[in-house]
């Protein structure tokens, strides 16, 4: 083949390859930083950004706006002690905020945090726990019962993975049903947020610590075409339970 029979890109087409290479790159830099930051141990200098982590559709990751991470995870905060923990189950753009929030306290009034998460770049953060829903339980013996405050964002729209997901939390709470003298005291903080179409099995999934829907708003960073809502066991000044 003569080099004049060679396709040739046009301009517009080699500015979007240069685009898509110079994202690529600055996402790439952008993890790396993020990792260095974790191995050094994060000093909250720098705030930890998702922007490190690019949402794979196929794998159901829609990321929460800055916005409506930070006001969850003050949610989560509110009443915590150095002995209070705190799970997060595949939200971790809520998990890089609570590290954010809690970077301005001093090391011995934080509480602890788990994230459990499939995905493996989240492996950065001391914090992280491989987390698959089809397999609920299949976790560290060691983290049951442990939690008191959990919020969990279940993958999938579908009820498999939504009753799986609720059979973790179940594992993880340190209470459940929230009963006794001490109720108000050692009462399971829980938050769910998922579609609205799953609305009724929410309800009945946990039903026994409580949670109903929210006036509370989710948005994600990047839009979503299902209606979402955030699900709770008790009022804040963020929501009320309809």
């Amino acid at each position: 083949m003569e080099d004049d029979d060679v396709p040739q890109l046009s301009a517009a087409t080699l500015d979007i390859l240069k685009e898509f290479y110079s994202e690529r790159d600055a996402r790439q830099k952008a993890f790396e930083d993020l990792k260095a930051q974790a191995e050094d141990e994060f000093d909250g200098k720098k705030p930890l950004s998702m922007d490190a982590f690019t949402e794979d559709w196929n794998a159901s990751q829609f990321w929460y706006n800055d916005e409506t991470a930070s006001k969850l995870a003050q949610q989560l905060l509110l009443g915590a002690r150095s002995d209070t923990r705190i799970a997060v189950v595949s939200a971790p753009s809520v998990f890089l905020q609570l590290k954010n929030q809690l970077a301005e306290q001093a090391q011995a009034l934080r509480p602890q945090l788990t994230l459990l998460e499939f995905d493996d770049r989240f492996g950065v953060f001391k914090e992280f726990v491989k987390y698959d829903f089809e397999q609920p339980i299949k976790l560290p013996v060691e983290l049951k019962g442990q939690f008191d405050a959990i919020i969990c964002d279940p993958p999938f729209l579908s009820e498999d993975c939504q009753t799986k997901a609720a059979l973790t939390v179940r594992w993880l709470a340190r209470a459940w049903p929230c009963t006794g003298p001490d109720t108000d005291q050692h009462r399971l903080k829980l938050i769910v947020c998922t579609g609205e179409r799953m609305e009724t099995l929410i309800h009945k999934l946990y039903a026994k610590v409580g949670v109903e829907t929210t006036t509370f708003e989710i948005v994600h960073a990047k839009g979503l075409s299902n209606e979402f809502r955030c699900y709770a066991n008790f009022e804040s000044d963020l929501w009320k339970l309809q």
